[in-house]
């Protein structure tokens, strides 16, 4: 196997089996849509990364996590609901990422370029993915709590809004490292697709979980194959990978649990 495919195969499966993962607990706080404007505020990075010439990791985290940290004060200041502050968040990503992104390269921003994933970068795609794997892990059945009623979380000695801000960067995390494979325009995918596909097939809270993550490293893998082989963008078909899957999930739907 060619060195970069074995690269792009391993950041491809950890970036998007941690996103399958971590959209199940999204799907269930109707948060998906949250993914996408935090990943358009990778957009300023992007072009900052291409224009001077350093990692993209170095350029878009930066962005995507301050974005995670005011989405987070900006719903304890103003109780706006955070998809309300999330489509704030996009305008003034996509925004100024316009006034200097160098069109010519603005296809790596739009689309992603997880071919072109150094050794270096897969290391660090690696172990954040893991990271972010077990504080979701740890978060999980509190944040399930804090979604069903957040005063019982309350009265049970939750500390909520620590709990939503570690949600949220886990979410920024993510959303950096997907940029790298379906680039900043339709990352919100790669969280969502995988959930609702696992939800239409499982029948308890642990197979939708492992559902989720095995049919979002399905799908990278098949886009990552078919991109090869087609010569086509691997982000996008990473994306049509996973909606053939949320389509074929349709056929064997389950009661939902």
């Amino acid at each position: 196997m060619p060195y970069q495919l074995f690269l792009t195969l391993i950041s491809g499966i950890f970036i998007s089996g941690v996103a399958g993962y971590l959209g199940t607990l999204m799907l269930s706080k109707k948060m998906s849509v949250v993914a996408g404007p935090l990943a358009h505020l990778a957009f300023p990075g992007v072009a900052l990364a291409l224009i001077f010439g350093f990692s993209l990791s170095l350029g878009v985290a930066p962005f995507v996590i301050i974005g995670a940290i005011l989405i987070w004060l900006l719903e304890e200041k103003t109780k706006l609901p955070m998809e309300n502050l999330a489509a704030i968040i996009f305008a003034a990503g996509v925004g100024s990422a316009l006034l200097f992104l160098p069109i010519g390269k603005a296809e790596e921003a739009l689309v992603g370029s997880i071919e072109k994933i150094t050794y270096r970068e897969t290391i660090l795609v690696v172990v954040f993915s893991l990271f972010v794997f077990y504080v979701v892990k740890q978060l999980y059945q509190k944040m399930m709590l804090i979604n069903v009623h957040e005063d019982l979380a309350v009265v049970e000695g939750i500390n909520v809004k620590l709990y939503n801000l570690l949600y949220l960067l886990s979410i920024a995390i993510v959303v950096a490292s997907g940029v790298y494979l379906v680039g900043g325009l339709i990352t919100a995918a790669l969280v969502a697709i995988p959930a609702a596909s696992a939800r239409n097939i499982s029948n308890d809270l642990r197979s939708y979980k492992i559902w989720a993550l095995v049919l979002g490293i399905v799908s990278a893998v098949a886009g990552i194959f078919l991109a090869r082989f087609f010569q086509l963008p691997t982000g996008p078909l990473v994306i049509v990978s996973s909606v053939v899957l949320f389509l074929i999930s349709i056929i064997f739907r389950k009661q939902s649990f």
